[in-house]
């Protein structure tokens, strides 16, 4: 390199360094130390001791048991597998509804996009009052029609197909988390709102010569120019839906209860690093939902190839 581009390279250096010192010692400094965790005993106070896979074969215990890290798994599944298509489908539904020329639009933007800004502690101790089951408004709307569902006291599961089949399934408290996490998608709802006021009119003009009503219109225009957002908001609420803890911590009081039901991923990892003292055996759980994560995102972009078409 020529005097000139080494000072042009040391200056931008000189610029990018507290971002580089920054990402170094907050994020690849820990990531390779949580590595090596992973193998070791280690109580945040005194040294870590190695003790091999040992970790991984609890996890893989409690995986087969259904309890502890199998538990929270599962309560995770469970969220991500009903929020994530919940919020992708109420999105684009509620963008397409805003996106229409209406009088006092901005209004009705706004009061969508308002529940994502509310602090997350003040949302979640609102929901709290609004789902109490004695004292909560929507059970006491509900309460003409017979029903009194348990929300943030039951462990039950409206969605799980075994207590549909036997009659027990009803709204408990992973419901109730996912009522809450869908309360606040208005940040997908403006990112969808943005990409429809990017798709061509021309396309919809044609498509109305040719006969196509509304239904067809959305279906056939209006879904394949959205999906490229819907596949990043997929994959966003992924990630989000993984990550989810402070509304389990706040509404369950830090235990994950009732039963285990509200302790996910984030809450279980975090419990077992601070309240018991266990970071060796909390920080194999991170790299195995690292991994659980990495795979789920890799098969998503495989499979996004046969339905998100790209301009």
């Amino acid at each position: 390199m020529s005097p000139r581009t080494q000072r042009q390279l040391r200056t931008g250096l000189a610029f990018v360094s507290p971002w580089l010192i920054g990402f170094g010692l907050l994020v690849l400094y820990p990531f390779a130390a949580t590595l090596y965790w992973t193998f070791c005993r280690y109580d945040l106070l005194s040294s870590p001791e190695f003790i091999g896979p040992d970790h991984f074969e609890r996890m893989a215990r409690e995986i087969a048991d259904a309890s502890g890290f199998g538990e929270a798994l599962w309560n995770t599944f469970y969220f991500a597998i009903v929020s994530v298509p919940a919020s992708v489908v109420l999105g684009v539904m509620l963008a397409v509804i805003l996106n229409r020329p209406t009088r006092g639009r901005g209004i009705y933007r706004t009061l969508v996009f308002l529940p994502s800004i509310v602090p997350t502690v003040a949302a979640a101790i609102v929901w709290m009052w609004l789902l109490d089951p004695t004292k909560g408004l929507v059970n006491r709307m509900l309460q003409p029609l017979g029903v009194t569902p348990g929300w943030f006291n039951s462990p039950s599961e409206f969605f799980n197909l075994m207590s549909l089949l036997s009659g027990q399934a009803g709204p408990g408290a992973k419901d109730g988390l996912i009522l809450m996490s869908l309360w606040g998608i208005g940040n997908f709802v403006i990112i969808y709102l943005a990409a429809l006021g990017g798709i061509r009119k021309d396309l919809y003009e044609a498509a109305m010569l040719d006969g196509a009503g509304p239904l067809s219109r959305f279906r056939h225009v209006t879904l394949p120019a959205l999906s490229p957002v819907i596949f990043f908001n997929l994959i966003m609420g992924l990630i989000a839906s993984v990550q989810y803890f402070t509304q389990a911590y706040v509404v369950s009081g830090g235990s994950g209860g009732p039963q285990g039901t509200t302790t996910v991923l984030s809450l279980y990892i975090f419990l077992w690093s601070f309240k018991y003292a266990e970071a060796g055996y909390a920080s194999a759980c991170a790299w195995a939902v690292f991994v659980v994560v990495a795979v789920a995102t890799v098969l998503l972009f495989r499979g996004s190839k046969s339905w998100v078409h790209y301009r």
